[in-house]
């Protein structure tokens, strides 16, 4: 998330899909035997944060490392990718979040449940939900944007990025389940058939990460002096 960029397309496509591929085969399969089998929530948090640590390393210098659409919309937003290249990462982060969703249901059987799937907590009205996906995805992309776009961060990047997404969720799984992300949200919906708010998911989370693009675009980007004449 952040750094250099391989130019080919092709090549950062292929990251982006196996990327967000990981992070709902281990997320959503987290999440899902943390409901069969009675697991903590820190496990879940810490299975998410740790696939975007990883991946952040192994793949940061060819796509960055986005493998949320949210993310990738931010990003575009700050002007820090071409209209094009974010089309085509979110199209395969869709594809990448649907087929981990598909290949996790049928590893895990009866097992399955809801598949990990990111519904409203009871009592948690649809605004309310969509308020705090909103705040949770503007402070992960704004670990972005600040840690990993500028390269200003003074702990490695991917660190700060995993530990922010493992903090959100620790706070909001137990009323939104913290999805972040709508490739998060619509692999498990697809497969489970469960769409109930699904909108909220996919509004919460790009509005928040537009917002922290543009804010780093506007105000926190460090820009440099002009030249003297």
């Amino acid at each position: 998330m952040g750094g250099c960029v391989y130019d080919k397309l092709s090549t950062s496509l292929l990251a982006e899909l196996i990327g967000t591929f990981a992070l709902i085969f281990i997320g959503a399969g987290a999440g899902a035997l943390a409901a069969a089998d009675g697991g903590g929530l820190l496990a879940v948090a810490l299975a998410h944060g740790f696939v975007v640590v990883g991946f952040a390393y192994a793949y940061g210098h060819i796509s960055g490392t986005h493998i949320n659409p949210a993310v990738t919309l931010g990003v575009w937003a700050a002007g820090k990718i071409d209209t094009t290249r974010a089309l085509a990462y979110v199209a395969v982060q869709l594809l990448g979040g649907i087929a981990g969703a598909g290949v996790l249901a049928w590893m895990l059987g009866e097992r399955a449940g809801s598949l990990g799937a990111t519904v409203l907590a009871e009592g948690v009205s649809p605004a309310q939900g969509l308020v705090l996906e909103m705040i949770l995805t503007f402070f992960l992309v704004n670990t972005i944007m600040n840690a990993g776009i500028s390269g200003k961060a003074t702990i490695p990047a991917g660190l700060a990025i995993g530990f922010t997404l493992i903090f959100c969720i620790l706070m909001g799984a137990p009323l939104t389940g913290a999805s972040l992300n709508p490739a998060r949200t619509l692999g498990p919906a697809l497969v489970t058939g469960n769409f109930a708010d699904i909108w909220l998911y996919f509004v919460g989370p790009i509005a928040g990460a537009v917002l922290a693009g543009l804010l780093y675009k506007t105000v926190l980007e460090e820009r440099k002096p002009p030249a003297a004449r």
